[in-house]
C-alpha cells in the first residue's frame, strides 16, 4: 500500500483570518499520523514564514515560531513560490530558517524550504494525491 502525498497550500496572510493557523494545525496532526506531508506557500501565504512577526497590535497569538517544529515531525518539503516572493519584495533571507535533521545523511541539518517557480509549483501540485488549500 503506497502512502498518499498530501500538499497543503497556504495562500493567505498569517493573521486576520484563521486559515494559516488551521493549516498549520492540520499539517501537524497529519504528520503525527505519519502522512507524507508537504506545504506550499503562494500569494500572501509567503508572509506566514516571514521573520520577525509581531502580533501585539492585532491582539492575536504569534504562532510563527511553531513552523520551526515542522522538522521534528518529518515535515521537510516546504515549497515557496519565487514569483510570490518577488511580487512582495521578499527573498529567502526574509523568511525564518526552517531545518530538519536528515537521518540518511548522519543526521545532518538541512534546509526544509525550497524556492520554486510557478511552473515547478504546478508540477508539485500535479504530483500530489491530495491538495488542500487554505
Amino acid at each position: 500500500m503506497s502512502t498518499k502525498k498530501f500538499l497543503y497550500v497556504n495562500r493567505k496572510a498569517p493573521y486576520g483570518t484563521i486559515y494559516a493557523l488551521e493549516s498549520l494545525e492540520v499539517v501537524l496532526i497529519g504528520a503525527a499520523f505519519e502522512q507524507d506531508v508537504s506545504l506550499a506557500f503562494l500569494d500572501d501565504g509567503v508572509y506566514q514564514l516571514a521573520k520577525g512577526q509581531s502580533t501585539e497590535e492585532v491582539g492575536m497569538k504569534n504562532f510563527s515560531p511553531t513552523y520551526r517544529a515542522l522538522g521534528d515531525y518529518d515535515v521537510n518539503k516546504i515549497y515557496v513560490e519565487q514569483e510570490s516572493l518577488d511580487a512582495r519584495g521578499l527573498t529567502l533571507d526574509d523568511l525564518q530558517p526552517l531545518t530538519y535533521e536528515d537521518e540518511d545523511d548522519d543526521w545532518a541539518e538541512k534546509d526544509s524550504i525550497k524556492v520554486v517557480s510557478t511552473a515547478e509549483m504546478a508540477e508539485i501540485m500535479e504530483q500530489s494525491d491530495v491538495v488542500m488549500s487554505f
